[in-house]
């Protein structure tokens, strides 16, 4: 066991770079960390890391030996958490990522039904907007569109990812008539900025029957997230660009309308992502499946479709 708690101290260390960061994870000190580690590598007769006081580096032989040992342990962990479950269901803490509006507007809702189905799981949910490292930030899962899938990551499909042009009723009454993508330059634009790289993105409209033609709105004021988006569009500030499942509510209550309603901005999908395991742990597998099965059940891929 002092060995296995060495490997573990050891791999951990070398996905974050940082004994401390390490520690932090594993609920341990500093010191411990650092200790295990030198005594692995002593029982090794090898060094697996060069210091340094900003980072820690693999070394040839840590890189080595990382390749070899980082899957076998994730199985091993995965396979005691799952037998450690309470009464054989699963347990522990699920940290998971989401956007800020989506998540509040369609995976929340679902979370009293997910613990009364689960009640040994802990949920640990993250509100961001921004991307995650899923493995290197320690989630087990993420939900969002958009996202590079990295080695050791894979995506579920929950939805297709349209983005939609909308406007109060008052805005459109007092400005020019919106037939056409070109017409569109002649209107205030209330457009996203990514919270990743802090441009706002260059779109192509895409039409039901298949063709294609640039955005040419301009923008008048920028937003980091689309539910802003949309309050400013109710507003009658602008014919807003935003994310579908966001616009779903005030498309409903007709606080906001469709501009160009056969045209839409393709965006990829909405996923699920976690990490790929031999043996995937119960809190993980149990929620991915909770999420799949209530997206299909309410229909969500439907209503997120622009089409």
């Amino acid at each position: 066991m002092e060995t296995f708690s060495s490997i573990e101290c050891f791999v951990r260390s070398a996905e974050v770079g940082s004994f401390a960061e390490a520690a932090r994870r594993l609920s341990v000190t500093p010191a411990a960390v650092g200790k295990s580690v030198a005594k692995l590598e002593a029982r090794l007769g090898v060094r697996l890391f060069q210091r340094s006081t900003r980072r820690l580096t693999l070394t040839e032989a840590g890189q080595l030996f990382l390749s070899e040992v980082s899957g076998s342990l994730h199985t091993i962990q995965n396979a005691v958490a799952n037998l450690a479950s309470a009464g054989g269901q699963p347990a522990g803490t699920l940290k998971v990522s989401m956007g800020t509006a989506f998540g509040r507007l369609y995976v929340m809702p679902l979370l009293g039904a997910f613990l009364e189905r689960y009640p040994a799981i802990n949920p640990d949910w993250h509100f961001d907007n921004r991307q995650v490292d899923l493995i290197g930030q320690g989630f087990d899962a993420a939900i969002g569109g958009g996202f590079e899938l990295p080695q050791g990551v894979v995506a579920r499909k929950l939805a297709v990812a349209h983005r939609v042009l909308v406007a109060s009723r008052g805005y459109l009454q007092n400005h020019a008539a919106v037939t056409e993508p070109d017409d569109l330059a002649q209107h205030q634009g209330i457009l996203i900025r990514s919270p990743q790289t802090g441009r706002v993105r260059s779109w192509q409209l895409t039409s039901r029957t298949g063709h294609h033609s640039p955005l040419m709105l301009k923008a008048r004021m920028t937003m980091s997230d689309s539910e802003a988006d949309c309050e400013a569009a109710a507003q009658g500030l602008g014919i807003g660009l935003v994310s579908m499942p966001v616009a779903v509510p005030f498309l409903a209550s007709g606080a906001l309308q469709r501009v160009l309603p056969d045209w839409y901005v393709d965006d990829g999908n909405i996923s699920i992502y976690y990490a790929e395991h031999k043996l995937l742990p119960g809190k993980t597998r149990a929620f991915v499946d909770f999420i799949i099965e209530q997206f299909a059940k309410q229909g969500l891929g439907a209503r997120f479709s622009a089409v």
